[in-house]
């Protein structure tokens, strides 16, 4: 299921509610061991109930300098936000990003969106949690 594009009136924007925040959100995602590489990143997804995605970024130091950080972690939030209705909805996600050279938005948004599709596909296989009598 994806998210209806927004009208003129709802630009797209990455506001404050479509980000991970806090250790706990984060490791909820990494140990689900749900993930997919896809050239230098690893995506994980856990569903979370909401109406929307929220990202999270793990971009350690091993990946480059600061300049070289920031700006990897701009484009995958850019790409993120440009691609946001072309995700499967309702999913918590963290990125985190093995060493490579800066790619373009546009890569970054292929593989996330690519990587989004096949973790649906592998969430909506998995059976459903069953309640504790």
């Amino acid at each position: 299921m994806t998210a209806t594009p927004p009208n003129h009136e709802q630009p797209l924007r990455y506001r404050r509610h479509l980000r991970l925040s806090g250790a706990r959100q984060f490791l909820a995602v990494l140990r689900s061991q749900v993930l997919r590489h896809s050239g230098p990143l690893i995506v994980y997804s856990i569903p979370n109930q909401l109406n929307h995605n929220r990202l999270g970024l793990t971009v350690s130091r091993r990946v480059g300098n600061a300049v070289r950080r920031n700006r990897i972690k701009r484009r995958l939030r850019e790409a993120f936000r440009l691609h946001q209705f072309d995700l499967p909805v309702g999913y918590d996600i963290v990125v985190r990003v093995k060493p490579h050279e800066p790619l373009t938005l546009h890569a970054y948004g292929e593989l996330l969106t690519d990587s989004m599709r096949q973790l649906d596909e592998r969430w909506k296989k998995l059976p459903a949690p069953q309640p504790e009598p």
